[in-house]
Order: structure tokens, then C-alpha cells, then sequence
């Protein structure tokens, strides 16, 4: 029985007894049971457009029915018949009649049925056929265009007549203005007359010539007539109205999808929710379905309203008068604030409830209604967020078909006008809904759930494929390499990256992710980033010369779990770079905000965030900078608009760093500024870091300092206000998992190798016991001090003996060998004269300790008292931090400006030279350096130029010879090739739509036409063949290309082939198509399906999401998001300041292309197949063709 069809067993069994009395078809028929051979004889009634089978003639309730609405049947040979049996039997059952029922609907079986007689087959065959209903459904289509046809002449004839209709009034008042000034003249010659003649004795020849002048002039009356209405429907004007009708009828029709939307969105969940919330034991309360569905219900009466109104305008056409109705409209639509602005809340509800099993189930029975039509509940809870700038998009496209002397131009122009402002404001709340959205997509596609991806704080960074290394034990990591299969099926993982937290998952066969039961979560405020091992340690060594450097690792603390190590792999340098600084900077966004933290509370008691909250600048609107109200991963309002000094400023302040700004900023910043404005700012805060805190911070920094500095500072002013070293890296406050245990300040050592960022770790009181240690030890080399503060009821501070050495940790520096921790006992100390010791003073001494000695000229006294030390050391890591972003995501900025190039190495030859260097920030300049200085020697990926440039084999490969495999992972690597060249400059302006966009986007162009060739290489094989076997041959096998591209994740070859079998050269060729198989035809249709431009690419953007890199996008579809932005939204306002809104929107289309080029394949070039592939003689022309299509099937004669 067929899964999909419900059915009431009362009505199933009254209707089997009308079908057994009043079928229309009834008879035994031999069934084909699921088993491969076998045939059950049934006894088969028909009845309307069902059909039944009954075990026996007698028996009186059905063993089965099909629904045969939409179903097609045809004919089918014989099936062969294994084994040797009678001769007889063999051929009585070959006479027998077979035939198969094709059902609509997918995964629904065929059914296969036979009959003894070959009419009573046939006569079977059309009472199915009738059944279906086919005949009707075509004859409604047919009828359907008709009718589509002559509303549009109706429509033209109605416009065309009320034009006429005004140049009539228009003409008759000229007639009656002629007829006044003959009457004037008449009376004139009749006074001129000297007498007055008889009518009546008037000529009949000069009658018979008025008579025929007055035809006349009637006839080319009507000839002038008819000329002004043919050249008024050619017109401009005629063509902007018809334009403008279809716009209006669009709108009326999407106007009724919506609030057949919201119909579904009330009455298929709202209110069956809410009558089970009202029941004995709800599944959810009603407060949880208000806060889901929010005022929905009131936003479809508001609609249901808006859509009567537009059906009564329909009604009175060819008047159409809509600006009244918007005028109506538009005080009501604020009630999409209330909507918009609790959106993000709503979802995050729903995944609350739907983790409750009851609710879960009720959700999913009531999505299974065919009105949901397989979408989901946040589907529909979404369609509102794009009502508002589906409106302002239908009234632009309207003002652009309208006159300006139209009645309605104004009208429409302020409801524009109102309707962008409403927008504007709910442009906040949306923007921080996408990335609620991308969250719980993953968080859904994770089986065992992550509550960490709730957290609306939680930004996505990025996401892609790494291989994770096993644990090995030292002096055992040669045993493991990069090329082993194993390694790589079993050790790849899919990573997601967010502000706070490290995700690390398993895919499934099926798509679905699973966390890693032990490190699957890794907060970040306990990790430390080791990019690059050190050349000291033994194992790194190794690992280096095995992976050849492509590893990173990443070292974590929990504080109630032992530490571990987590060394994951990247399939490229180029990769491996973007992973590590975009973790890093993450973990440097956690610490930055740590060590301010400290510095301000420590030294000034100003919390950070009522410093940050006293400061206007950062929340309140001015006129060079507009904030929105969503905050970023820092707590801070976003930035709407802005001036540039406002973005280099927030660029540089050292109270927090937004990764999404930072990205965001180097994506974009050559749209309103330049490199070398950047860089000069950069150079500034590192020689002058205080100007990077406003003076309103400033002053709440230095009020209470000033008290504490004793008798070191007279003046009360900083003596080195001016750089006069560097300053280490910042701090990060990690905290522990249980909020009601004590908690311990202390300064841990430097961990991170490349930017040696410092923990601020805190951890419970209980296990301070366990990390003494015996003083007998030897201490390391070069200790690295780390001080503790005492309890919060302690006030004073004694000299400890320095501790033994602990054991080696995982997340070590490489640069740190071990650890020496000094503890203060639990006495009190003599009030001192001089400043106190804050941690922050500490964390100077610790790191001086940790160096090559104490800085001449600047002693561990001075450095204590001196409050500023703290923020010169977060300024230059903030400088570090940046340029090391952008020399590693960005370098193609360095490869194309040599000036700018030269400029960022003085600057860090400039900080190397600084003597008072500490030992990772030196670390860290070196690495910055040695990526900016190194040549492009590293990069092994192959170039189109260098594939062509190739020496030609002798002879070259044909079609015939290339399997489908190697056509597919040729293909792929060249599409890669080309998509990865495209710099993501070429991405901004627009260019690819200018008039020089050969010159300001050659990369795109060059995939545009690579593109092209490709698609006119599939046609231009396929139409070479002359007999049509060979074609459908050739067909069947490019269709197989494009399936083992999609396996390959190649969407743009499984595009290009199909685009190129859809052309009106091909497929129009009914014959050869008749020859393809329906296997094949099927998949063409699900290829079709998966790269279907509907819905703007909907089904291709949900199968990216999905599938791990490598994959190669169809770029078109990223072409239009960035044009639909760039047409939509200016780069400056009207003040001239930076819609950083647009930018942000930009960066993220940026990034995630950006995602898919640094990603390659591991596919070996093999010339024989590019060579084909790119040879250009293959190729035909469209015209030609189409002509040699004409050739092959000539246009049946009419």
C-alpha cells in the first residue's frame, strides 16, 4: 500500500464495495510481489481513481489500493526466464500481456501486473489511463496558457482604448472649436454675398463630389486613427505600462502566497499549539508559544486586510490606484518591530522546547501537514523578516515603469521612502538574526545537540575539514604519516570555529555531526594556539619533517580535567594559516578583554564596562559614526555608519577587538580607504600607544593611579609616554566551570609560540595543595616566574622561596620549557610606603624574569609603579595581531603593492631593533617577517597557464577513450584551478558589470569564459556524432561526468554540463533523447534539481552547507548576492560616511568564497585529459550549432 496516501478505514472500505459493484474495471490480474520472480494472482477493482486488490473474487475487504491521480502506464516486454523449463510453459508465459503503473511520486515503487489476454490488457491499460486523469491535467494546462494569453491581450486592449479614449475628447474639442471659427466665417460670406443662392439648385455633380470628399476625409480619419494606436502599442510609454501592470499582478500574487503563509503559520501551528498548551499535560506552556509565534497572528489580519484591498484594485482595473492602500499600510507595519526584534529570541525558545521529546514529536506531526509542504516551523516564523524589503524592491520596481507626471508617483515615492526607514531600523535586529540562524543549523545538524551554539553571543567564524592526529608517544611520530588512508578517513573531522568556542565533529555517511566525546567542545579561554613548533623540541621536529608543517596544535586546560593536546592537520600552508590566525585572533579578542580587565580595575577600580559605558563614543550616535542596536562578540554596539578616522579608531582601541570587524575591515577597507592609511595608523599606535584610548578612558585610568605612584612620579605624568619599548602580549581571564567555588588570581607564563599571548587562568582554592612543589628541584634555564595573587582577605604580600619545577605541560610555550611558581603565604605584610604590588605590576616583573634581564635604563621598580607599562605592552600586541592577520588571510595585498610591501617590513625591522624586545614578541615579529619576506616558492598548486603551456602529447586523447572518471577529476581540478585564482578584490565594485571589466576583473572574466568553453565542449561533442546512438551515447556519458562531479562537490562542472545538454541545439534533438535511457534522464533531472537557479540557488546553498571542502561553488550565484548588495545599499551616505552595514554584508559573501579557494583537491594532472579539455578546436560556435541541429532533425513541416 502506498505510504504516502491517508485514509479513513471506514471510507477505504465503503469505497472497496462501491468499486467491487460499480467499478469501472474489475478483473484478476498476476501482481509482481516484492521478491524478483514471483507473481500473485489478485482480484483487481477499479473505481474512479482508485484502484483496489482484493485476495479473491469473494473476499470483502481489500488487501491493498493505489491512488492513480497523476500515475502514467505503459507497456513492457516479457521478463527473461532463467532456467530450462517446458517449452510450453515458456511460451505461455510470453504471450501473457505485462504492464507496469509509473507512479508521480517519488520512492514509490512501479507497479507490475500481467493479464492472460492482450485486450483484456489493453482494455486494462486505458481504464488506468482514464483513471489518472492525465488528459485533464494537460487540456488545464493547455487552457491555462490560453488564458494567461488573452488576459495579456486584454490587458494591452484596455490600455490601448483608454488612450484612445482621451485623444477623442481631445480631437472633439478642436472640432468644436472648428466648427465655431466655420460658423464665424460663414456668417462673414454669407454677408459678402449680394444675394443668397437656392441649395436646391445646386449641381448633382458637385453633390456626388461632396460626397465622395466626405468619405474620404472619413477614411483617412479612421487610417490616422489606426496609425497613432499601432505606434502608441510600439511605444516606450505603452511598454512601461504593460511592465507595470505585471509588477502590480506579481504583487498581488506574492501578496497571496504570504498570507497564505501566515494562514498556514496561525492555523497549522499557533493555534493547535495553543489548545495543547491548554490540555492535561501540555507540552508547552503558553507563554513559550507566545514568545515563539509573537504577534503573527495580528501581522496576518493586517495582510488578510492589505490583500482584500488589493484584490478590490485588481477588480476596477485598468485602474489601478495602489498608493492609498499603502498610505493605509504603512502606520501599521511597526508592528514588524516588536516581530523583528524578538525574532532571535523566538528561535532560541523554539530550540529550548523542541529538546523536550513531546514537543518534538507534536512539532514534527504538525510539519507533516501537506500544507507545510515539507518546510518547517522556522521557516515560517522567517517569512516575515522579508516582507519589509520585499515591498521596498516591488515599489522600486515600480517607480522605475512609472511617469513622473503619474498621479501616483509621489504617493509611491514617500511610501519608498517610509518603508526604507522602517527597514533601516529593522535592519539591526536582522543582521544579528543571521547569525542566529547559521547557529542553529548547526547546532541541528550536531545528533547529540550543542547547548554552547544558544548563546546568541556566539558568533561563526568559520568552518572546514582538518585531519585530526592521533596522540603518539614521543619518539613514535614517524610511525604516522601525512599519506597514510587510514589517517585520512578516520582522523578528518569538521571544525567550526566561533568567537568563545572550537567545535570538532564526525560526519556520518547520512550528513549528520557528532561531537567528539572526549575534546569535541573546546572553549577557548583554556586553549593556547601553538602554531608553529619549536626547533628545540624533539617531537616538533618530527612532526614537522613528517607533516611537513602543516600541523598546529592546540593546548587545553579545562580546571576540572587534566590537560591535553589537540594537533590537528591542514591540506595546505595557505589553509593551515587561516585557521591559525582566525583562532587566534579569537583567543586574543578573549585575552584583550582580560588584561583590560585588570589594568583598569586593578589600578584605577573602574570596571571595564562601566569604563566602555562611560565612554558616548562607543554606544551614542554622533555625526561622523552611527551605531545599530545588536551588540558584536565584545558586548559593543555594531557599527552602522562611519567615518574613516572612526573605523581606523576602533581599529586600533585596546579595550576589546571584534574578530568580525577585523575581518570585516580587511576585506573591504580599499572601498573607503587605503593600505597605506592603515599602515600608518598602525605605526602610530605602536609609537604612540595612549592615543589609542580616548581621553574620557584615560581619565578614569589615571584618577586613582596618580595616588598610588608615591614618590616615584613628582610630576604626576608618565616619563615615557612615547614608546620606548615593546610590550608583551595581553592577558586572558579563563574561568571555571562551577560559578559557587573560590576562585585564585594568578599570571600564568607565556603559552602561545608565535604571538605568546599570557593566560590569566583562575582555578579552584581546593587545588592549590596540589601544585606545590619541593624546593630541592633545580630550577629551568630560563624560568618563567608566575605569581598568585593571595585571597581577597589578605591585603598584604610576602616573599616566597622560588618552587621547584613542575612537571612538562601540554600546552607549554616552546619557547618556556617549565614552570616556576612563586606562592604567597598566607601572612600579612607591613603597610609599605611605596606603590603596592597589583598583579598587573606583577605581571611586568614576571616577564622581565622571563627575558635576557631587566631593560637598561628602566628597572623592575620603575616598572611596577609605572600603570601605562601594561597598556604599551596590549598596544604592541594589538599591532602584532593585525599585521599578522592581514600578512597571512591577505597577502595578496603585499604581492600587488611592493611600496606597501616594503613599508610594513620597516616598520617590523623597526620593532625588532627595539633592545627591550621580549622573547616572544620578538618570536612573534620574526614569524610576521619571515611570511612577508619568503617568495612564493611554497605554493605547488598547479596554474592554468602552466597546464597550457605544457608540451602536446603526439597525439591527442578523443572522447572515446577517456573514461568518465578521468574526464570528472580533470575537469574539477581545472574548475578548481581557476575558481582558486581569483583574488577577492575583483569581488568588490562590481567591475564584472562594467564596461572595462576585462581590465578591473580579469580572474572572473577568465572563469566566466572558461565556464563557457567548457559548457560549449560538452555541446559541440555531442552534436559531432552523426547516427543518433552515438549521440545518446555521448549524452549518458557526460551525464555520468556530471554525477561524479557532484560526488566530487564540483557544482560548477555539474552546471556547466547541464547547461550545456539544456541548449536549443540539444534539446530539441527528440529522437537522440528518445534513445537516452530513463535511468540517466533521472539523474539529469536530480542534477538539474541540486544546481536550479530557484530560490535563488536554494537547493545548491543548502548541499554547500552540508559537504566538506574541498568544492568548487558555482560562482555565479555569489556574483549575484554581491550584485544584489552593491544595487541595493550605497557606499557612503549622504554625509559622506562608511555604510559599514554593506561591508559587513559584503565580508561574509567574501569569506565563505574564500573558504572553497583555499581548499584543494589532491588529484593528480594528467595532460592527456586537460588537453582534450582545453583544446578549442573542438569547439562550435552557437549558430553553427544550431544549423547542424537542423541538419540532423529538421522542424516537422506545420
Amino acid at each position: 500500500m502506498q505510504k504516502s496516501v491517508r485514509y479513513n478505514e471506514g471510507h477505504a472500505l465503503y469505497l472497496a464495495f462501491l468499486a467491487r459493484k460499480e467499478g469501472t474495471k474489475r478483473g484478476f490480474l498476476s501482481k509482481k510481489a516484492a521478491e524478483a520472480s514471483r507473481w500473485h494472482e489478485k482480484w483487481f477493482a477499479l473505481y474512479q481513481n482508485v484502484l483496489f486488490y482484493f485476495e479473491g473474487e469473494q473476499s470483502s475487504r481489500p488487501a491493498g489500493m493505489y491512488l492513480l491521480e497523476g500515475c502514467s502506464c505503459e507497456r513492457v516486454p516479457a521478463p527473461p526466464r532463467a532456467g530450462a523449463g517446458p517449452g510450453g510453459a515458456r511460451d505461455a508465459l510470453d504471450k501473457q500481456y505485462y504492464f507496469t503503473v509509473l507512479f508521480g511520486h517519488e520512492g514509490q515503487k512501479p507497479l507490475e501486473l500481467r493479464c492472460e489476454e492482450e485486450q483484456d490488457g489493453k482494455e486494462w491499460m486505458e481504464a488506468i489511463h482514464q483513471a489518472s486523469y492525465a488528459d485533464i491535467l494537460i487540456e488545464r494546462e493547455v487552457l491555462m496558457q490560453k488564458y494567461i494569453h488573452l488576459v495579456q491581450i486584454v490587458e494591452t486592449e484596455k490600455i490601448a482604448a483608454n488612450q484612445l479614449r482621451h485623444q477623442l475628447e481631445d480631437q472633439d474639442t478642436e472640432i468644436e472649436r472648428l466648427k465655431s471659427e466655420i460658423v464665424a466665417l460663414n456668417k462673414t460670406k454669407e454677408r459678402m454675398r449680394p444675394y443668397q443662392s437656392n441649395p436646391e439648385d445646386e449641381d448633382p455633380d458637385i453633390k456626388k463630389i461632396k460626397k465622395v470628399q466626405s468619405f474620404m476625409r472619413g477614411w483617412l480619419c479612421r487610417r490616422k486613427w489606426k496609425t497613432i494606436v499601432q505606434d502608441y502599442i510600439c511605444s516606450p510609454h505603452a511598454e512601461s505600462m504593460r511592465k507595470r501592470n505585471q509588477i502590480v499582478f506579481t504583487m498581488v500574487e506574492a501578496e497571496s502566497e504570504y498570507v497564505h503563509q501566515l494562514y498556514v503559520l496561525v492555523n497549522g501551528f499557533l493555534r493547535p499549539l495553543r489548545m495543547a498548551a491548554s490540555s492535561k499535560k501540555p507540552p508547552i506552556s503558553h507563554d513559550d508559544v507566545s514568545s515563539i509565534f509573537l504577534n503573527s497572528e495580528t501581522i496576518m489580519f493586517l495582510h488578510e486586510i492589505f490583500h482584500q484591498g488589493l484584490k478590490a484594485r485588481i477588480a476596477n482595473w485598468p485602474t489601478l490606484i495602489l498608493a492609498d492602500l499603502f498610505d493605509i499600510l504603512l502606520p501599521m507595519l511597526n508592528i514588524y518591530q516588536e516581530f523583528v526584534r524578538n525574532h532571535q529570541y523566538s528561535l532560541q525558545v523554539l530550540a529550548n522546547c523542541k529538546q523536550n521529546r513531546d514537543f518534538d514529536k507534536l512539532l514534527k506531526q504538525y510539519e507533516a501537514n501537506p500544507a507545510c509542504e515539507g518546510r518547517m516551523l522556522e521557516t515560517f516564523l522567517t517569512y516575515p523578516m522579508f516582507q519589509i524589503p520585499r515591498y521596498i524592491i516591488t515599489l522600486h520596481e515600480l517607480l522605475a515603469h512609472t511617469p513622473h507626471e503619474h498621479v501616483e508617483r509621489k504617493s509611491l515615492e514617500f511610501a519608498k521612502s517610509k518603508l526604507e526607514e522602517l527597514s533601516r531600523v529593522m535592519h539591526d535586529e536582522v543582521s544579528d538574526t543571521e547569525n542566529i540562524r547559521k547557529n542553529l543549523a548547526i547546532e541541528r545538524m550536531i545528533v547529540e545537540g550543542c547547548d554552547i551554539l544558544l548563546d546568541t553571543s556566539q558568533t561563526f567564524i568559520r568552518q572546514g575539514s582538518l585531519i585530526q592526529v592521533p596522540s603518539v608517544e614521543k619518539g613514535k611520530l614517524s610511525k604516522v604519516r601525512l599519506g597514510s588512508l587510514s589517517l585520512k578517513k578516520e582522523g578528518e573531522r569538521q571544525c567550526f570555529l566561533f568567537t568563545k568556542h572550537f567545535l570538532i565533529c564526525t560526519r556520518s555517511s547520512g550528513g549528520k555531526l557528532h561531537l567528539l566525546k572526549t575534546g569535541g567542545v573546546l572553549s577557548l579561554i583554556e586553549c593556547t594556539l601553538i602554531e608553529e613548533p619549536d626547533a628545540s623540541d624533539d617531537d616538533s621536529k618530527g612532526s614537522g619533517q613528517v607533516f611537513g608543517h602543516l600541523d598546529f596544535k592546540i593546548a587545553v586546560e579545562p580546571p576540572d580535567a587534566a590537560p591535553f593536546t589537540v594537533v590537528l592537520l591542514a591540506p595546505s600552508r595557505q589553509e593551515k594559516a587561516a585557521w591559525t590566525s582566525d583562532i587566534s585572533q579569537c583567543v586574543d579578542n578573549i585575552r584583550c578583554n582580560g588584561l583590560m580587565t585588570i589594568v583598569f580595575e586593578e589600578n584605577s577600580k573602574v570596571t571595564v564596562p562601566h569604563m566602555i559605558k562611560s565612554d558616548a563614543r562607543l554606544h551614542k550616535d554622533d555625526t561622523d559614526i552611527c551605531f545599530s542596536k545588536t551588540l558584536n562578540s565584545c558586548k559593543v554596539p555594531q557599527i552602522r555608519y562611519a567615518s574613516v578616522e572612526r573605523l581606523l579608531e576602533r581599529l586600533t582601541d585596546l579595550r576589546f577587538l571584534s574578530i568580525d570587524f577585523l575581518n570585516t575591515f580587511l576585506h573591504t577597507y580599499r572601498i573607503f580607504t587605503t593600505a597605506d592609511m592603515v599602515l600608518a595608523k598602525l605605526s602610530d599606535i605602536y609609537k604612540r600607544p595612549f592615543t589609542s584610548i580616548p581621553v574620557r578612558s584615560l581619565e578614569l585610568f589615571f584618577a586613582t593611579s596618580q595616588n598610588n605612584r608615591g614618590e616615584h612620579l613628582v610630576d604626576g605624568k608618565s616619563p615615557r609616554l612615547c614608546r620606548k619599548f615593546s610590550s608583551p602580549p595581553p592577558l586572558a581571564v579563563s574561568r571555571t566551570s562551577s560559578p559557587v567555588r573560590a576562585r585564585k588570581l594568578s599570571l600564568t607564563s607565556p603559552l602561545n609560540s608565535r604571538v605568546g599571548a599570557l593566560d590569566l587562568t583562575t582555578a579552584p582554592a581546593s587545588s592549590s595543595p596540589t601544585t606545590t612543589h619541593s624546593p630541592a628541584a633545580s630550577p629551568p634555564p630560563h624560568p618563567a616566574a608566575v605569581l598568585e595573587s593571595a585571597p581577597v582577605d589578605r591585603a598584604g604580600v610576602e616573599s616566597a622561596p622560588a618552587a621547584d619545577t613542575t612537571e612538562l605541560s601540554p600546552c607549554r610555550s616552546p619557547s618556556t620549557p617549565r614552570h616556576l611558581r612563586y606562592r604567597q603565604p598566607g601572612g600579612q605584610m607591613a603597610d609599605s610606603p611605596h606603590c603596592p604590588v597589583s598583579p598587573a605590576s606583577a605581571f611586568a616583573i614576571a616577564t622581565a624574569a622571563a627575558g635576557h634581564g631587566s631593560p637598561p635604563g628602566f628597572n623592575n621598580t620603575d616598572r611596577i609603579c609605572d600603570k601605562e607599562f601594561i597598556i604599551r605592552r596590549t598596544a604592541t600586541n594589538r599591532v602584532l595581531n593585525v599585521l599578522r592577520h592581514w600578512v597571512s588571510k591577505h597577502a595578496q595585498d603585499f604581492e600587488l603593492n611592493n611600496e606597501l610591501k616594503m613599508n610594513v617590513l620597516n616598520l617590523l625591522e623597526e620593532v625588532l631593533r627595539d633592545p627591550d624586545l621580549l622573547p616572544q614578541e620578538r618570536k612573534a615579529t620574526a614569524n610576521i617577517l619571515r611570511a612577508l619576506s619568503q617568495d612564493d616558492q611554497d605554493d605547488i598548486h598547479l596554474k592554468l597557464e602552466d597546464i597550457i603551456q605544457l608540451a602536446d602529447y603526439p597525439k591527442a586523447e578523443c572522447f572515446e577513450t577517456l573514461s568518465a572518471m578521468e574526464l570528472a577529476e580533470q575537469i574539477t581540478l581545472l574548475d578548481h584551478i581557476v575558481f582558486r585564482s581569483i583574488p577577492y578584490e575583483e569581488f568588490l565594485g562590481q567591475g564584472w558589470m562594467k564596461p572595462d571589466k576585462n581590465e578591473r576583473t580579469p580572474y572572473i572574466m577568465k572563469t566566466s569564459q572558461h565556464f563557457n568553453d567548457m559548457s560549449n565542449l560538452v555541446a559541440s561533442q555531442i552534436m559531432n556524432y552523426a547516427d543518433i546512438s552515438s549521440r545518446a551515447n555521448a549524452i549518458e556519458k557526460w551525464v555520468a561526468v556530471a554525477d561524479i562531479c557532484r560526488c566530487l562537490h564540483n557544482y560548477n562542472g555539474v552546471l556547466e554540463i547541464t547547461s550545456a545538454l539544456n541548449r536549443s541545439a540539444i534539446y530539441r534533438l527528440k529522437k537522440t533523447w528518445a534513445k537516452v535511457s530513463k535511468q540517466t534522464k533521472a539523474l539529469m533531472d536530480k542534477l538539474q534539481k541540486t544546481v536550479s537557479s530557484e530560490g535563488r540557488f536554494k537547493n545548491l546553498r543548502e548541499t554547500l552547507k552540508n559537504c566538506n571542502p574541498p568544492a568548487v561553488p558555482y560562482l555565479g550565484m555569489y556574483l549575484t548576492d554581491l550584485a544584489f548588495i552593491e544595487e541595493g545599499t550605497p557606499n557612503f551616505t549622504e554625509e559622506g560616511l562608511v555604510n559599514f552595514s554593506k561591508m559587513r554584508m559584503i565580508s561574509h559573501i567574501v569569506r565563505e568564497i574564500r573558504q572553497f579557494q583555499q581548499t584543494s583537491y589532491r588529484i593528480e594532472h594528467q595532460p592527456k585529459v586537460t588537453q582534450y579539455l582545453l583544446d578549442k578546436a573542438l569547439i562550435i560556435d552557437e549558430d553553427t550549432l544550431y544549423e547542424l541541429s537542423l541538419k540532423i532533425e529538421p522542424r516537422l513541416s506545420a
